[in-house]
C-alpha cells in the first residue's frame, strides 16, 4: 500500500480513492509542502471528532485551511519562503483542476469552479493572518471549517494550534521540502 493512504485509516483511503493527483508525481515547486498537507488534511481525527462532513467540500475546507496556514507562516519567512508560497498557491491550483477534471468536470465550467476554490483559498489566507495575529482562533476555525459545535471546534482549535506550532517551529527550508514535524 502506497505510503500517503497506509497510516490515515478509512478517510485516508475514500481520500486517495477520491483525489488520487493530491499528491503529485512530479517534484514541481511547491509539491512537497501540497503533498505534507494533503497528508494532514487525510487525518481522520478531523472528520470524527473534528465533526468536519466527510464529503468533498469538507474535505476541501480542511486542505484549504492547511493550505491557507502554511501560506501565512511562509509569507513570514524570508525571501525564498514568500516564493514558496507562491509555489504552494500554483500547486494548489493545479491539484483543483486536475481533480475536477477527474471529478467529470469540463471546460466550460472548470475554470470558474477553479477560480471559486482559489478565492476560497486567498478568503482563508486573510481570515488565517489576522486569527494569528491576533489570536481569534476560534472564529477563525469555525469560519474556515464551516462552523462547527462546541467540541467539534474545541478539537480543530487545538488541533490546528498544533500544526501552527510546527510550521513556526520548522525552517523555511524544511517547510518548502514538506517537512512539517
Amino acid at each position: 500500500m502506497p505510503p500517503m493512504m497506509r497510516d490515515h485509516g478509512p478517510t485516508g483511503l475514500m481520500l486517495s480513492f477520491l483525489f488520487p493527483r493530491l499528491t503529485p508525481s512530479g517534484a514541481s515547486r511547491g509539491s512537497a509542502l501540497f503533498a505534507a498537507l494533503v497528508g494532514e488534511a487525510r487525518q481522520a481525527h478531523w472528520y470524527v471528532g473534528g465533526q468536519v462532513p466527510d464529503t468533498l467540500d469538507g474535505r476541501f475546507a480542511v486542505l484549504a485551511t492547511m493550505a491557507a496556514l502554511a501560506t501565512v507562516r511562509l509569507e513570514r519567512g524570508g525571501e525564498a519562503a514568500r516564493l514558496e508560497a507562491v509555489a504552494l498557491a500554483e500547486r494548489f491550483v493545479e491539484a483543483m483542476d486536475a481533480e475536477h477534471r477527474e471529478l467529470g468536470i469540463g471546460d466550460p465550467t472548470l475554470g470558474r469552479k477553479v477560480r471559486k476554490l482559489v478565492g476560497a483559498l486567498a478568503r482563508r489566507v486573510e481570515l488565517w493572518r489576522d486569527a494569528v495575529d491576533r489570536d481569534r482562533w476560534g472564529e477563525a476555525v469555525a469560519a474556515s471549517l464551516n462552523a462547527l459545535d462546541a467540541d467539534a471546534l474545541a478539537h480543530c482549535e487545538a488541533a490546528l494550534r498544533r500544526v501552527w506550532a510546527k510550521f513556526e517551529a520548522a525552517s523555511d527550508a524544511a517547510l518548502a521540502e514538506g517537512t512539517i514535524g
